[in-house]
């Protein structure tokens, strides 16, 4: 019986050219790391005990004076909230999610987005009320002052491409105005590159993902407050049990940020360059396709390309070339989560050289077919949509999607 889980299982490889997306396995974990994991899960660990040196490790890292390990990000910002709900006091923390007391967590509305599930469930899971401030599009200090003069026992704020940023509160005021009205405030970091801005602001928790740019297994990191940082821990023995990071995560997520401390980064980002400069050359010139280099949207320090389709020239739509890389053996995973607007993007961190070259000529292939077989622009972005409900409710548990 073979040890590939593509060939015993018959499941579909992919090329990975979006980035680190939880649906498809988020990142490559590295050697170093999966060295670790393997060593701890053949041993037996008081799990106390790693997760006090877990903290170690991320205060370290990321300058606040303690931290955790949970199952993922949205776990994290659950019990982080339930434990601002609760403190340490145990009683409490069986009880939720019937809350005592203030249960108002504040919001930018134009944070109040969905990474694959929507953040204010993330909330409301430890029994938390949510309650939006601003509107989608504007967020103004007058908002937040007024919600934080009526009590409120946390604040959370999300840092992601999601998040709608025109005229949102800049995370520094926020902190600020939070801080000012003895509120804490939860930041939620999970795939940004920044270990140790919001902490240096005054956050009183900060979220990452370790299984994203870090390159970790699949586990969320909190560091903050030593206080926040226990109470959030000790939800374990209430809702975190059933959001609980094993032994394996734990250890992954430190060895992750360890290689972090240590990792080259401009020697990676040179690479993830040439990986970009490669598809500009080999993309540019197909008709209908307007390439250009796009900076990251929260100011990570990565450049993917953008691909602008014009589907009077090409001949398709954007989301009919994202399908029909996706239809290819191995699958051809793009950005296409602005596709609707006709962009799709090329993420350059999250596979080799042989992969990119793929990638482009790939995509060289698949417009030519469209273009040339007439095919293209016969899916509109309202049959994608419902296609898309479909394929979710398709899921059997059988190995069968239908």
């Amino acid at each position: 019986m073979t040890n590939d889980p593509f060939k015993r299982w018959n499941l579909t490889p992919i090329i990975n050219a979006s980035g680190t997306m939880t649906s498809i396995g988020a990142s490559r974990v590295a050697p170093q790391t999966r060295a670790l994991v393997d060593r701890i899960l053949d041993s037996f660990v008081d799990m106390d005990e790693l997760q006090a040196s877990a903290g170690t490790v991320i205060s370290r890292v990321t300058g606040s004076e303690a931290g955790c390990v949970t199952a993922c990000s949205a776990a994290a910002m659950t019990q982080s909230v339930a434990a601002c709900l609760t403190g340490s006091d145990l009683a409490r923390i069986e009880a939720l999610p019937k809350a005592m007391g203030n249960r108002r967590v504040l919001l930018q509305m134009g944070h109040m987005v969905n990474y694959g599930a929507p953040v204010d469930q993330a909330i409301r899971l430890a029994g938390a009320e949510v309650v939006p401030i601003g509107t989608a599009a504007a967020c103004e200090t007058w908002h937040l002052r007024a919600e934080l003069e009526q009590g409120a026992a946390a604040a959370l704020y999300v840092v992601s491409h999601h998040t709608v940023r025109e005229n949102e509160l800049p995370l520094d005021i926020f902190v600020a105005l939070c801080r000012e009205h003895g509120v804490p405030t939860i930041v939620d970091m999970a795939s940004e590159y920044d270990l140790v801005g919001p902490i240096a602001l005054g956050a009183s928790a900060v979220i990452y993902s370790g299984h994203k740019f870090l390159s970790g297994v699949t586990s969320g990191i909190v560091a903050g407050t030593s206080e926040l940082i226990r109470a959030t821990y000790l939800q374990h023995r209430g809702i975190g049990r059933t959001l609980k990071a094993g032994k394996e995560s734990v250890v992954g997520a430190m060895a992750a940020l360890e290689l972090w401390e240590v990792r080259d980064h401009d020697n990676v980002r040179l690479a993830e360059e040439a990986r970009v400069n490669r598809w500009l050359d080999d993309l540019t010139g197909i008709a209908g396709l307007i390439v250009e280099p796009h900076a990251d949207w929260t100011g990570n320090p990565i450049t993917r390309v953008l691909i602008k389709v014009e589907p009077d020239v090409a001949g398709f739509h954007a989301w009919e070339l994202a399908g029909r890389l996706e239809a290819r053996i191995p699958r051809i995973v793009v950005r296409s989560g602005l596709a609707e607007r006709q962009e799709i993007y090329l993420d350059p961190c999250n596979l080799s050289d042989d992969e990119a070259v793929q990638v482009s000529t790939a995509i060289g292939d698949e417009a030519a077919r469209l273009r040339t077989g007439g095919i293209g622009k016969s899916v509109s972005w309202s049959e994608v949509k419902a296609e898309r409900e479909a394929a979710t409710l398709a899921w059997r548990g059988n190995g069968d999607a239908a």
